[in-house]
């Protein structure tokens, strides 16, 4: 049986991380109390608003995590940059945000240009594609400090003050809808990674188990505001709730979206997770439970709507490219239950 904590990835130790992170910086908050910019409290949220006057300036961060290993072990850096931007962008797009810049730091312990020129094309298209732009970035040499690269990106968006998701108005009945994901989006890689180099040793990265873990994740961000409406269009569908399914899997992050409401769910209809996802957990004889605690097992997102709009809504997406079909119902129980691709209930 192998976990996450196996890997030397500890999910509980992370989250009690990220609420004294987020504690110190709510002491900043009062420094521009009434200015231009004050910030908007919204603790377990899934990025950052800013007061800006007539709308909210949304930054958020992250990275490619340890995905980045398997690109370097495979010399394979053209994908990954869209990795990168999903990870940032379909964060934001739970604010109801459009994403309009991206910068990103890249940490190498020495510059090897054809890494950094696929890296850089990779994300470039991928941007291009949202119709976001790369204003800037920073490479920084830090020999001894880092062995692989290590690649992180913030993103800058904008929403009108009374086009914000209020996931307040979420309940029972409400009807989720999943958006399909790839293979293991860009979180759960340590575990990835174990179980790889424990099945074939140190020629883990040449097997097609590996290859395919590298498949790129899919970007929600652009086939959702063909929805919402970019900033200054009208709303077509009145969404109630986005969770973008990464670290910590899917009954952590909907729950950050349920909190509000005070409402929970029944997802008896999730996507199944990618065969290669399948076999990994066999080989690596991982529990159903800790699976869908790290990995969001083909489910890229949850999307919270009123019943009379699912049809439209799976409508839309499957027009943008998107696979989507009904997942579940809203409770009032505070759980979110699943039911698992093997049939079993957690």
């Amino acid at each position: 049986m192998t976990t996450y904590r196996d890997s030397g990835v500890d999910i509980d130790a992370g989250n009690t991380a990220s609420k004294t992170a987020y504690g110190h910086a709510m002491t900043t908050f009062a420094s521009r109390k009434g200015m231009i910019g004050a910030p908007v409290t919204e603790e377990g949220g899934f990025a950052g608003m800013l007061d800006m006057g007539d709308f909210y300036l949304v930054q958020n961060d992250d990275g490619t995590g340890s995905k980045m290993e398997i690109a370097c072990a495979l010399q394979q850096f053209d994908t990954i940059g869209q990795d990168l931007l999903a990870m940032v962008v379909d964060d934001a797009i739970c604010t109801g945000a459009e994403v309009i810049s991206v910068s990103n730091t890249l940490d190498v312990a020495s510059v090897d240009q054809k890494m950094i020129d696929e890296l850089l094309a990779g994300l470039s298209k991928a941007c291009s594609a949202q119709k976001i732009v790369l204003p800037g970035g920073e490479i920084a040499e830090v020999p001894g400090a880092v062995t692989s690269p290590v690649w992180n990106a913030t993103s800058v968006g904008i929403v009108a003050k009374d086009k914000v998701i209020d996931t307040s108005t979420i309940t029972e009945g409400d009807v989720v809808i999943a958006l399909k994901s790839g293979v293991a989006r860009s979180n759960g890689f340590s575990l990835i990674r174990k179980i790889l180099r424990d099945e074939y040793g140190d020629t883990w990265h040449t097997s097609e188990l590996a290859r395919t873990m590298l498949t790129p994740s899919v970007i929600y961000h652009g086939a959702l505001l063909s929805v919402l409406g970019r900033y200054g269009e009208d709303r077509k569908i009145n969404v109630k709730g986005i969770a973008h399914i990464t670290g910590g899997g899917i009954v952590e992050n909907f729950k950050r979206t349920l909190k509000k409401s005070g409402c929970g769910a029944s997802l008896t209809d999730l996507f199944a997770p990618h065969d290669a996802l399948k076999e990994l957990i066999t080989l690596g004889s991982v529990p159903i439970d800790e699976a869908y605690r790290t990995w969001n097992m083909g489910n890229g997102m949850l999307v919270i709507v009123d019943e009379n709009d699912a049809d439209n809504i799976m409508h839309a997406m499957e027009t943008q490219g998107i696979t989507a079909h009904v997942a579940g119902t809203i409770t009032t129980s505070p759980d979110v239950l699943i039911t698992t691709y093997d049939g079993s209930q957690l």
